[in-house]
């Protein structure tokens, strides 16, 4: 039984369905993470600066600043922390290209929406955080 918990964890999620958001991020709360959400990747890099999360979920497809240059953007930053964040991209996209494309950019993981209930994902958060 690993001494994992919760309560110290920041997530930050991305997104800019307002659905998805409030979805997910109750799914976080009732679990025990702390949550904060931004809904574009514009606000998001800013709150990834200002929060520095302890894992980042984040759409591809929104307004402003796609999760792609999210993730270019945080490559460019001096900050080593904020670098090893883990990212995990939270999607609709299936695409192959897309997947690696993320990947590639300092994602640690992929999701695909469609195909993961809100307690999966918090249970890949889980593994992702116990590395």
């Amino acid at each position: 039984m690993s001494n994992f918990n919760p309560k110290n964890i920041k997530i930050l999620l991305i997104e800019d369905d307002p659905f998805l958001l409030n979805m997910y991020s109750t799914k976080f709360e009732i679990e025990g993470f702390e949550v904060v959400t931004a809904g574009d990747g514009e606000d998001g890099l800013k709150k990834i600066k200002e929060v520095q999360p302890n894992i980042i979920l984040l759409d591809i497809l929104m307004p402003k600043m796609n999760g792609f240059e999210v993730l270019e953007h945080i490559q460019k930053l001096e900050n080593q922390e904020i670098k090893k964040i883990p990212v995990i991209l939270l999607t609709n996209l299936n695409q192959k290209e897309e997947i690696e494309k993320g990947m590639n950019l300092g994602a640690v993981d992929y999701l695909i929406k469609a195909h993961f209930m809100p307690s999966e994902v918090v249970g890949k958060i889980r593994i992702i955080l116990e590395k």
